[in-house]
This record gives C-alpha cells, structure tokens and sequence, in this order.
C-alpha cells in the first residue's frame, strides 16, 4: 500500500462518523476513538505537517482517564511520522493554542469537552495557534 494511500484513508475517515465541530473528531473511546485509530491519524497528521515543514508537535489534554490511554497513541503516531513531540499533560484547550503559537510548533489536544465522559475527542491547532486550515484537513 502506498505512503498516500494510506494517508488518504486516514485522512478520509474522519469526514465519517467522528467529526468534532469543525475543527477536530471526538467519539465513544471504546468503538471509534480508539488507540489504534489515534495512532493511525497521529501518523497522518504527522506526515501532513512533516510535508508543511513543521515536524515539532505539543499534545495537551483534560483529565479524562481515556486521554492518557489516547495521548499515548497520539505520540506513537506522530513519533513513526518523524515528529518531536512534548507532553504538556492536563492543560485547557486555549492554553494549548498560546503554546503552540508562543513556541512555533503544532498543537494537540485530547478533550471532549462538554460531552460524555465515554467520549474524546482531538482538535489541531497549526504552529499560529489556530485551528487546521480547510486545506490542510482535505489535503492528499
């Protein structure tokens, strides 16, 4: 299977069942969100930013018990796509933006906010502390 096949797949999954308002994916931890899914989008966010010259990442989280099952998959895919990653651990999702801006490195953030304690969910934020461009969510 090809490099951007696969990406594409990674990629195209997340227009399905997991989308996050209109910057990332939450779902229930047990079914969608699980570990081996967040590794595979870690490793195609990863490769997507890697392409974009960006190759450092934070990763933040909220308390929830599932993210540190799923920050950890996160890490490994990012790590197999050639990025730096830090653990920022417990953070609010704006304190995560501001870093990732203040530091000129991508951002990540594992919370599902107001939803079910079963659920998470992952939103970007590009090195400007923004959120993932239309372009980037759709590229190849």
């Amino acid at each position: 299977m090809s490099h951007n096949f696969r990406k594409k797949r990674v990629t195209n999954t997340l227009t399905q069942d997991r989308k996050f308002g209109t910057d990332g994916i939450r779902g229930p931890v047990d079914t969608t969100m699980n570990p081996l899914f967040v590794t595979k989008l870690g490793w195609a966010a990863g490769s997507v930013l890697k392409e974009e010259g960006i190759s450092r990442v934070l990763i933040g989280k909220d308390t929830r018990i599932s993210g540190y099952m799923l920050e950890s998959a996160l890490q490994a895919g990012f790590i197999s796509a050639g990025m730096d990653v830090t653990l920022m651990g417990p953070l609010p999702t704006p304190a995560v933006a501001y870093l990732a801006k203040k530091n000129n490195q991508a951002g990540v953030v594992i919370s599902a906010s107001h939803n079910l304690f079963e659920d998470n969910g992952i939103k970007f934020f590009t090195k400007n502390g923004h959120k993932f461009s239309s372009r980037l969510r759709t590229k190849n």
